[in-house]
């Protein structure tokens, strides 16, 4: 190999170094990633704790509203804002079609895991002899893996209670004959 092309091969080798580190100081700059002076994260994510009675007997945590209760306070056309978000995945139309999730016109008191053209995962499969309750629909809102161990449902639930309550609601007058609520 005679020195030019050892000086081409050395050239190109060291330019692209020179590039690479230069390109990472120059976004160094730019972007100012010393995580250890931030003095917050960039991005919080809630999770709701649940406090355990303590040993001994210790008193438990205060009990939820009950979905009767919610449901007497709830706004039908609030959860249809609400469901926008779940539009997505479901459709609300008498009729309509299944989507990565199945319909959920008349989904009260219809069997879980039991809709027509639509594969459930297993763990919904399991609960087919169970039928979508206000309580069964209440606690799958706010926790579908919580409900369902092994659910394909990547939602991560809705904490709050009230627009939870708004959305069953609003579900609820999805049917030619809507099922009366629970009492409070």
């Amino acid at each position: 190999m005679n020195s030019w092309t050892f000086n081409k091969i050395a050239g190109a080798v060291l330019g692209t170094a020179l590039f690479v580190f230069g390109l990472e100081a120059i976004t160094g700059v730019i972007y100012h990633r010393n995580s250890a002076s931030a003095e917050k994260p960039g991005m919080t994510i809630e999770v709701a704790e649940t406090a355990a009675p303590a040993e001994g007997g210790g008193e438990a945590p205060a009990e939820a509203k009950s979905i009767g209760a919610l449901l007497a306070t709830a706004d039908a056309t609030k959860g249809a804002a609400e469901a926008k978000a779940c539009a997505a995945c479901h459709d609300f139309a008498k009729g309509g079609p299944n989507k990565t999730g199945p319909g959920l016109w008349d989904v009260v008191e219809r069997p879980i895991g039991k809709h027509e053209g639509y594969a459930y995962s297993p763990a919904f499969v399991e609960k087919s002899s169970e039928t979508w309750t206000y309580e069964h629909l209440n606690a799958f809102l706010a926790s579908p893996k919580g409900f369902i161990s092994g659910t394909k449902m990547a939602f991560g639930g809705i904490k709050n209670d009230t627009k939870r309550a708004n959305l069953i609601a609003y579900l609820a007058t999805l049917s030619d004959a809507p099922k009366p609520f629970p009492a409070p």
